[in-house]
């Protein structure tokens, strides 16, 4: 599919300001092209810059305690929609494509209607395609639990409303669940109890 002008500055941009996890959100633009092939701009743009406010840092930014906080993803989105809307005016981009496209950020963590869902699928797609290390390395490190990560795991999956992207990403949960099994066989009980221990930072 031939990206348009905003896409491809949209995917610029993402890749520009956001180093430390741009290849998630690029990815899930991908998967999204996969399950709903012709979906609209507004669409598309969103799933491409779902978690920018995560590239800038700030006193607004919301802290993460838990990964299933219900005020930290509402704050989250927010906060995003309110950054990718802001940079989208830079753009020249008129009002109705920032209001859509606010909306469908706001809710990409809960769906809630048909474009919601898919870039809410397109999430979780793309968190268990590119974010397993990741979070294993949490774990590893001590900065979250096997348990934690487990759940954060299976409901990436749960939440997905969207059956057939619902049914891609059944093998991609087992995967990332039998390397975190793997994981908690490799660690002693002390590195367990170390980890558990330890501060959870977000």
């Amino acid at each position: 599919m031939a990206d348009s002008p905003l896409i491809e500055a949209a995917s610029r941009w993402v890749i520009k300001e956001y180093p430390y996890n741009n290849y998630h959100l690029i990815k899930s633009l991908a998967w999204l092209d996969r399950i709903a092939p012709g979906s609209r701009e507004v669409v598309r743009l969103a799933t491409v810059t779902h978690d920018m406010e995560r590239a800038f840092p700030g006193p607004d930014q919301p802290a993460m305690t838990t990964f299933d906080d219900p005020e930290y993803m509402a704050a989250h989105s927010a906060r995003s929609a309110r950054i990718v809307g802001a940079w989208l005016r830079e753009q020249g981009a008129g009002d109705e494509l920032v209001h859509e496209v606010e909306d469908l950020i706001r809710a990409h963590e809960t769906g809630g209607w048909p474009e919601a869902n898919l870039v809410q699928a397109a999430d979780s797609l793309s968190f268990l395609d590119t974010n397993i290390d990741l979070f294993l390395n949490m774990v590893r490190s001590g900065k979250r639990t096997i348990e934690e990560v487990r759940r954060k795991f299976d409901d990436s999956y749960d939440r997905i409303q969207t059956p057939d992207a619902k049914e891609l990403a059944l093998p991609m949960l087992h995967e990332a669940n039998a390397r975190l099994a793997a994981l908690e066989t490799e660690l002693s009980p002390a590195d367990r109890d170390s980890a558990a221990s330890r501060g959870r930072r977000p």
